[in-house]
């Protein structure tokens, strides 16, 4: 099912006695959602994500805008007439009903030609428990389950009526670590095997790239870019969306462009072409340095961390706007702890310039080894 938002916008009058000004939470948002697609909303809190989310559910009415499910203008619907299965991050599971009467209870709710015999629903219940792997807990109740168990138990109850649209608020903020990595797998399999359009909502930039097929990031109630996770990863459009996405996050620096290079703080670490002389941020993915003794950017070492398949060089720099400067180098170099410095060069395609003005990303083109590459 394809899911269009045409301007949506959704205002909620302000709580501040001195500032009377409405508070605008999704700002005139258009996206066409494709059909069986898995889409991650993503953003800071108090980004106009989960909002976005609710409009779409019916839980909220917009300000203004249209929503459209294929053709059907939906804006109007209520949430149960819109063919929606909802997840939320507290499960809202029934504590006193066994899981079995929890995958049911939405199917019991049918009225009139969709209603069901209870042979048809209890097929429907346990071909939605098998999907999830939660076949064998149908007599359990909630509380004698593990979070993870829960969590399945509710995105059972989300499939039970094959939904238009599958929606997910935060599904997996309450469990640990392992569980977390191992549910999105589950949610991602699901998601290809019942082809259901599924819009997933997270703050975990992680989460959201290893399982959506596209993502929205948003700030403050604005889109700021939609994209596959890796072509927004790799082509960030702004400062903001290079600094949410990436674990370690990118390092940052002041910076400027001055007689075709680029320098960070007082070193000149790319000769550049056709870019005009300002005052930049500069950005560096933790895998864009390269170990050199003699590279042109020069940073204080604090430490070495190895991690197994990669080593982590943690260092500062004057420029850098964060605490550390860190840079992740594979376990074939050796770095000399008993020194004080630490240099690098940079690989081009890592490094990001933004205006120093508005942030938004600067394209540039850097000469190396006598060739022009972008």
């Amino acid at each position: 099912m394809e899911v269009v938002l045409k301007n949506l916008t959704k205002k909620f009058p302000s709580r501040d006695r001195k500032n009377h000004e409405d508070v605008i939470a999704v700002n005139d948002f258009t996206f066409e959602i494709p059909d069986g697609k898995l889409i991650g909303l993503l953003g800071p809190s108090g980004c106009g994500k989960s909002t976005t989310l609710n409009l779409i559910s019916g839980l909220l009415k917009p300000t203004s805008g249209k929503i459209f499910f294929g053709e059907d203008d939906v804006t109007d619907l209520p949430p149960e007439n819109r063919g929606i299965g909802l997840v939320f991050q507290n499960y809202a599971l029934y504590p006193h009903l066994t899981v079995k009467q929890n995958i049911l209870f939405p199917l019991q709710n049918l009225k009139g030609k969709d209603k069901l015999s209870k042979q048809e629903m209890l097929e429907k219940a346990y071909t939605a428990a098998r999907l999830v792997q939660i076949d064998e807990l149908m007599d359990r109740k909630p509380g004698e389950l593990s979070g993870g168990q829960q969590q399945r138990v509710a995105i059972a109850r989300a499939l039970v009526k094959m939904p238009r649209v599958l929606l997910l608020d935060e599904p997996l903020s309450n469990l640990d670590a392992r569980l977390r990595l191992q549910t999105r797998e589950e949610i991602r399999r699901i998601q290809r095997e019942t082809r259901i359009t599924t819009i997933f909502v997270t703050h975990d930039q992680e989460e959201a790239m290893s399982i959506s097929d596209m993502i929205v990031v948003m700030k403050e109630g604005l889109v700021q870019q939609i994209g596959k996770p890796q072509d927004v990863y790799d082509n960030p459009i702004n400062l903001f969306v290079a600094k949410f996405l990436g674990t370690p996050p990118i390092n940052v620096f002041e910076g400027q462009v001055k007689n075709n290079k680029l320098y960070i703080g007082e070193d000149a670490v790319l000769d550049i072409k056709d870019t005009a002389d300002q005052q930049v941020y500069v950005g560096v993915r933790p895998e864009g340095f390269t170990l050199q003794e003699d590279g042109p950017l020069c940073c204080s070492l604090s430490g070495v961390e190895i991690m197994g398949r990669d080593i982590s060089v943690v260092s500062t720099n004057k420029a850098s706007l964060n605490p550390t400067v860190r840079a992740i180098i594979g376990t074939e170099y050796k770095v000399n702890t008993q020194q004080p410095q630490v240099r690098f060069t940079l690989k081009p395609s890592k490094v990001f310039v933004f205006s120093k003005e508005t942030e938004e990303r600067i394209p540039f083109e850097v000469r190396e080894v006598g060739r022009w590459e972008n």
